[in-house]
């Protein structure tokens, strides 16, 4: 479907996802200089594959048919229906991706905005962009939309000097690679889903017992694993000791653009009395891998709130790289379900149920 602009600069915006749409969107998104997985034609695959994840899209055309801006979203919700009702929530992860230079980039962003918001602000019940570059830009814009920008800090390291990267690296945490290395502890890419299903069970417990977050469904872990077979865009990094996986990462990426972090997990506890430690492990191998494929950045997709204590983020600094602050702007869309849904998943994490 297509909506015309009256503006003078003649765009349109496009929602569905044509083969020519697909071609010049993979197109614009290696070629943007903040472009990344996260807002490809790859992630609308995974997303669209996910049981309980609804991708959307919205792409601006000029005149000449040319590419200008790109947003993808996801609409989350929770597994169980009541659960669902007060769950869904849109995530744009890395986006909007607008031509460099463009003149108009904020009429650009102004329609791709309101396109999005007029499709899915009745089903979302806020609508959350997590920015993984700076949209300070584009403030005015959001506040005109009923955003409101929230700190978020997040930690980048850049992967151009592998020598550099090891340096900056807290002692223990190299101590730990070459004590995994050395006691067993292999990295290996998975040549089965039974792998990946292992790794997922790992995680799943992690977040059931600790993290207490949601997690996607299975679909969204088995469906990354069949795709990357089929196209480019990310690996996994599995832990295996002794023929069983205790650990690994899910690192999605374009070519030559940043490597994310999006699932790490490991059984660190159970196996550093025997000098292991695959969580640790996991990470390396794919910093090491964004290194080798000529990534700049390596990112760990957020380290909480700051000023706020957080063990994730204790974890993740051991790896050195530097601190940001791009935050997130929220859109509350239905308030009623909203502190509903805020209550609701505050009591239960107090009972330590979630």
């Amino acid at each position: 479907m297509e909506e015309k602009s009256n503006k003078k600069s003649s765009y349109r915006i496009v929602t569905e996802v044509s083969e020519k749409i697909v071609s010049d969107w993979n197109r614009f998104v290696q070629a943007h200089p903040e472009g990344s997985v996260l807002q490809s034609w790859y992630a609308w695959q995974l997303f669209f594959r996910t049981k309980n994840f609804n991708p959307f899209f919205v792409a601006c055309i000029d005149e000449t048919d040319r590419m200008v801006g790109v947003l993808l979203a996801v609409l989350i919700r929770e597994k169980s229906y009541i659960k669902s009702l007060f769950s869904a929530r849109l995530v744009i992860y890395g986006g909007p991706l607008i031509e460099s230079g463009n003149v108009y980039d904020k009429e650009i962003f102004r329609m791709m905005l309101a396109s999005m918001i007029y499709k899915t602000s009745r089903t979302a019940i806020f609508t959350q962009f997590r920015a993984l570059h700076d949209l300070s830009c584009y403030t005015e814009i959001f506040k005109e939309n009923g955003f409101q920008w929230v700190p978020r800090i997040n930690l980048l390291i850049n992967t151009q000097n592998k020598e550099k990267i090891f340096s900056e690296m807290s002692s223990s945490r190299k101590r730990q690679i070459r004590k995994s290395l050395n006691n067993g502890a292999k990295v290996i890419q998975p040549n089965n889903i039974g792998q990946v299903r292992q790794f997922f069970d790992i995680l799943q417990k992690l977040y059931r017992q600790k993290v207490r977050k949601p997690l996607p469904d299975w679909t969204f872990f088995e469906a990354f694993y069949f795709l990357i077979q089929k196209y480019n865009f990310g690996k996994y990094f599995l832990i295996e000791y002794k023929e069983k996986i205790i650990g690994g990462i899910m690192a999605p990426s374009l070519p030559a653009k940043t490597v994310f972090e999006w699932y790490v997990c490991g059984l660190d506890p159970e196996y550093k009395k025997e000098g292991i430690y695959p969580s640790v492990l996991a990470t390396w191998a794919a910093i090491e891998y964004a290194h080798e494929q000529g990534s700049s950045v390596f990112d760990f997709m957020g380290v909480g709130k700051p000023n706020e204590p957080y063990g994730v983020r204790d974890f993740k600094l051991r790896f050195g790289g530097s601190i940001v602050n791009y935050g997130r702007f929220i859109r509350i869309n239905n308030k009623l379900k909203y502190s509903i849904a805020e209550f609701g998943y505050n009591f239960l994490s107090w009972l330590k149920k979630v």
